[in-house]
C-alpha cells in the first residue's frame, strides 16, 4: 500500500484466499503492537496500520473476524495501484547472471488454474517464513543464536534450532439450550499433560484468550506444518472436552462456534541484513539514525514445549518505552533488489520477541515499501537509498504520517513550514480543577502525572483529602528518554505539609529544564490520604498509579536508578481521568507553532496545537456556533494545491482488530470530525475543502490552484473532546494525486 500510494505498480501477492495473515478471520490473532495492551504509553501505531485500527473501531465495534477481513480488503481495493493475486503460491523465481537480483518469481493460482510470472525492479518477501529470500540465495538463520553472539542475556549459552510455536485457537458460542459434545478420536486427555496444572481455562475465554495452545517448536515449523495442526486440534478438541465433560464447568449450553485450521505460526527464518537487531538494542532503547519504524511490545518468548510445558506459557521483558527499527533491518546485505517485512527482518531470536507483533510488522511494511517505491524511482538498491538518500527516505514517511518515533519531519516542499501559525485560542494554563468530579483515588500506592513541561515546572498543586494533618513526599522525575512516560531519572523531592479534611497540597520545584521535555511528578503512598480526581484531562497529561508487588504479573526489566520497573506504572482507573491539579507557570506545550515543528505525534512533549478547554457538555454545539481555527501566514503569496492535516486521534489509546476490549466509542473523542480549510483570495475567505463525519488522523485534500498569503482550518466539531487539537498542518504545491480509501470520509470539494 505503501508503494503504491507513492506511485508504484504493485503486485500483492499472497497464498490465502483472505489478506490479514494471522490474523485473518482463518486464524484470528489480535492486532497487537507497541503498545502492549496498554503499557506503553503514546505508543499506537500512526500511518496504515493506523488507518486500519480506526477504521475498524468505526466499523467494528464488537470485534467481528469477518468484518476484520472485508476491512483490510477494502483498503487494498481502494488503491488503483495494486493488483491483488490471492490464492496465488509463488514457489519457484529467476535470478540476474551475478545472482544478485530477482528478476521475476513465479506464482500458481489455485482454483483458477493460471500461472503468473511477476517481473519488477524491487521484491518485497514479507511471507513470515522468508520463502522468497530463501529461494533468491539470500542469508538467514533459524533458531537462537548463542549468548555471546550479541552479548545478550536472554539467548541460551549455545545456539540451538528451537523456535516459537504455533497455535490454534476456537470459538464458542451459547445455544440457550443443552448441547452435547462427543470428543473425536483426536482429542488429547489433558487431565494426563501439564496443561490442568500450568495453564488457565475458563469457560468465557475464546481466541486469543488461549495463545498458549501452542506447539511445535522443537520441530521444523514449515516442514512439519501438517503434524503441529494436528497435534494442535488434539489439545483444541481435549480441553474442549475437558470443560464440556469433566463436570468442572458450567458448559452445558455450550458448544464449539469456530475451530482454526491454519495454525498461526510464530517464528521460521530471520534474514541477514546490514544491521541485527538485538536484545540490549530493545531494551537500551538505541536511537538509530536510520529509524524508520518502532516498536514497544515486551521481548516475549515461549518455552519451546509450548503447551506441554511445566512452566509459565511466556517469559516478558520491556523496554522502558517504545525503542526504533532501524531500515538496515529491512533489507537483504547479500541481495541488491530485497526488502522484507514482519516476522522475517533482520533480528536475532531474542529480539524477534518483540519485533514479531504484527501491528509492529505493519510498521515495518509501510518503511520498506515506501523504501521499494523511492529505490524503483531512482534506480538505487535499498541500501544506497539507506546510506546516500535517508532524508528523502524519512520525509516521504513523514509526509504519508507512517509510523516513526521521535524523527522530526523537514519536508522543504511544505510551504506551511515557512509560515507563521496562530489560532483562535490555545491552552496556556495546565489547571484540571474545572473538569468534572470524578471522586478520589486514595494513595494506598504511588500515584505519577506526567505533565508536558514548557518552558519550566514552579509549583503544582494537588486538590487533597486527609484523615489527618501529615506530610506528603512529591518527587520530579524525568523519564530518560522522550518516548518514556514513567519516572526514570530524579530530579527533585518536596515534603508537603497537609492538613485533616479537605484542602491543598502545593509542592514547589521551580525546574527549568535544557529543553522541553515531560517531567514525571510522583505523590508517593500515604495511609489515610486521597487526591482528588477528574474526568477528562488536558491531552499529553497522563496519570499512572504504581503497581503494587502483588499486581505484577510479569519478571520485568527494572532500571538500576530506580526503584520501579517503568512497567509497573499503569492507568489503570485513571483512563481519560487527571488527578485535579494547577501546574505554574502559564505553558507553551501547546502552541499553534507546534502544528509546524515536524513531530506529528508525543515525544518529550504533545507536539500538538490545542484549543483551551471548553465545557464538555456542550462542546460539540459550541464548536459549531464558535470554531477553533488554526491560522497560516506567509509574507508573500504562495500557490496551493493540496493541503494535508493530521489530526489528534490519542495514539495513547489501545485499539485492537478483534474482540479483546470494549470503548465505550465509535471515533475516537480528540478527532475533529467536522473542518473546513479556507483561503484568502482577494481579502475574502474561500472555502477550498471541507469535510463531515470524519473518523481519521491523517486527511488529505488535493484543490484547485489557489493563491494565497493566508490559509486557515476552521474545525467545527470533534468527536466529544471538549478541545480541538492538530499535530500538523502541511501545503503542497503540487497535488498528491491519492484517493482516499474509505467511503464517506475525506470528501474533497
Amino acid at each position: 500500500m505503501a508503494a503504491a500510494r507513492l506511485g508504484s505498480t504493485v503486485s500483492l501477492v499472497t497464498n490465502r484466499p483472505v489478506l490479514g495473515g494471522n490474523s485473518s478471520s482463518e486464524v484470528r490473532v489480535w492486532v497487537v503492537g507497541a503498545t502492549a495492551h496498554g503499557t506503553q504509553k503514546f505508543a499506537r501505531e500512526t500511518g496504515i496500520m493506523g488507518e486500519l485500527f480506526l477504521e475498524n473501531q468505526y466499523r467494528n465495534a464488537e470485534g467481528n473476524p469477518y468484518y476484520w477481513d472485508q476491512v483490510v480488503l477494502d483498503l487494498v481495493r481502494a488503491e488503483p495501484g495494486v493488483t491483488l493475486h490471492l490464492n496465488t503460491d509463488v514457489r519457484s523465481l529467476e535470478m540476474s547472471e551475478d545472482g544478485r537480483r530477482i528478476r521475476s518469481v513465479t506464482g500458481w493460482t489455485m482454483g483458477s488454474e493460471i500461472e503468473t510470472a511477476f517481473e519488477a525492479p524491487m521484491f518485497l518477501d514479507c511471507t513470515g517464513d522468508g520463502l522468497i529470500g530463501h529461494l533468491a540465495g539470500a542469508s538467514y538463520r533459524i533458531g537462537r543464536e548463542g549468548r555471546d553472539e550479541y552479548g545478550e542475556e536472554w539467548a541460551p549459552e549455545t545456539a540451538d534450532d528451537e523456535l516459537l510455536g504455533s497455535s490454534l485457537f476456537f470459538y464458542t458460542k451459547d445455544t440457550g439450550r443443552p448441547s452435547r459434545y462427543v470428543a473425536p478420536s483426536i482429542a488429547k486427555d489433558i487431565t494426563q499433560t501439564p496443561i490442568v496444572q500450568n495453564r488457565i481455562i475458563r469457560t468465557g475465554d475464546n481466541g486469543c484468550d488461549y495463545w498458549w495452545i501452542e506447539w511445535g517448536g522443537k520441530l521444523d515449523t514449515v516442514a512439519e506444518n501438517e503434524r503441529i495442526r494436528d497435534e494442535l486440534w488434539g489439545v483444541v478438541f481435549g480441553i474442549w472436552d475437558h470443560i464440556k465433560n469433566s463436570g468442572e464447568f458450567d458448559a452445558e449450553t455450550l458448544t464449539l462456534e469456530w475451530v482454526g485450521s491454519v495454525p498461526g505460526k510464530r517464528e521460521y527464518r530471520r534474514f541477514v541484513g546490514d544491521h541485527t537487531l538485538t536484545q540490549n538494542d530493545i531494551l537500551d532503547q538505541v536511537s538509530f539514525p536510520d529509524a524508520v519504524a518502532f516498536g514497544g511490545w515486551s521481548i516475549d518468548l515461549h518455552p519451546v514445549e509450548g503447551v506441554y510445558a511445566d512452566r509459565a506459557g511466556a517469559q516478558q521483558r520491556y523496554s522502558p518505552g517504545t525503542y526504533d527499527i532501524p531500515f538496515r533491518s529491512l533489507y537483504a546485505r547479500d541481495l541488491d533488489n530485497l526488502l522484507f517485512a514482519g516476522r522475517d527482518i533482520s533480528a536475532s531470536h531474542v529480539a524477534f520477541g518483540s519485533t514479531r507483533v504484527m501491528a509492529t510488522c505493519s510498521t515495518q511494511g509501510q518503511a520498506a515499501g515506501t523504501a521499494a517505491a523511492l529505490a524503483a524511482r531512482h534506480g538505487l538498491t535499498p541500501r544506497e537509498l539507506g546510506r546516500d538518500r535517508l532524508a528523502l527516505l524519512q520525509s516521504t514517511l513523514l509526509r504519508e504520517d507512517a509510523p516513526l518515533v521521535g524523527v522530526r519531519s523537514d519536508e522543504p516542499d511544505d510551504l506551511v513550514r515557512s509560515a507563521r501559525l496562530s489560532a483562535s485560542s490555545t491552552l496556556e494554563s495546565i489547571d484540571t480543577r474545572a473538569l468534572p468530579s470524578a471522586g478520589t483515588v486514595d494513595l494506598d500506592r504511588d500515584l505519577a502525572v506526567v505533565i508536558p513541561v514548557e518552558p519550566s515546572l514552579e509549583t503544582v498543586t494537588f486538590e487533597v483529602e486527609a484523615e489527618a494533618a501529615g506530610e506528603l513526599q512529591v518527587e520530579l522525575w524525568t523519564t530518560g528518554k522522550p518516548q518514556n512516560y514513567a519516572p526514570i531519572d530524579h530530579v527533585a523531592t518536596a515534603v508537603v505539609a497537609v492538613s485533616a479534611g479537605h484542602g491543598e497540597a502545593v509542592a514547589r520545584f521551580d525546574w527549568t529544564p535544557d529543553v522541553p521535555q515531560n517531567g514525571v511528578v510522583v505523590v508517593r503512598a500515604h495511609e489515610g490520604v486521597r487526591l482528588g480526581l477528574r474526568e477528562g484531562r488536558p491531552y499529553g497529561l497522563l496519570a499512572l498509579a504504581g503497581r503494587r508487588h502483588d499486581d505484577a504479573p510479569f519478571d520485568h526489566h527494572i532500571p538500576e536508578e530506580h526503584d520501579q520497573p517503568a512497567t509497573d506504572w499503569v492507568a489503570r482507573g485513571l483512563r481519560r481521568r487527571s488527578i485535579a491539579l494547577a501546574v505554574t507557570p502559564a505553558t507553551t506545550a501547546y502552541a499553534a507553532e507546534h502544528a509546524a515543528d515536524g513531530l506529528q505525534r508525543p515525544y518529550g512533549g504533545p507536539h500538538l496545537w490545542s484549543s483551551e478547554v471548553r465545557d464538555a457538555g456542550s462542546a460539540s454545539s459550541s464548536f459549531a456556533e464558535r470554531p477553533e481555527v488554526l491560522t497560516a501566514r506567509w509574507d508573500a503569496p504562495v500557490t496551493i494545491r493540496s493541503v494535508r492535516v493530521v489530526l489528534n486521534d490519542d495514539v495513547d489509546e489501545d485499539l485492537v482488530n478483534l474482540h479483546h476490549h470494549r470503548t465505550d466509542f465509535d471515533v475516537v473523542p480528540e478527532l475533529v470530525t467536522d473542518y473546513r480549510i479556507e483561503a484568502c483570495v482577494g481579502g475574502e475567505w474561500r472555502v477550498i475543502a471541507a469535510e463531515s463525519g470524519n473518523r481519521h488522523r491523517h486527511r488529505i485534500h488535493d484543490v484547485d490552484p489557489v493563491e494565497t498569503s493566508e490559509l486557515r482550518l476552521v474545525c467545527t466539531a470533534t468527536a466529544g473532546a471538549p478541545f480541538v487539537s492538530v499535530h500538523a498542518l502541511k501545503a503542497y504545491a503540487e497535488p498528491s494525486g491519492r484517493v482516499t480509501p474509505w467511503p464517506g470520509s475525506g470528501t474533497v470539494n
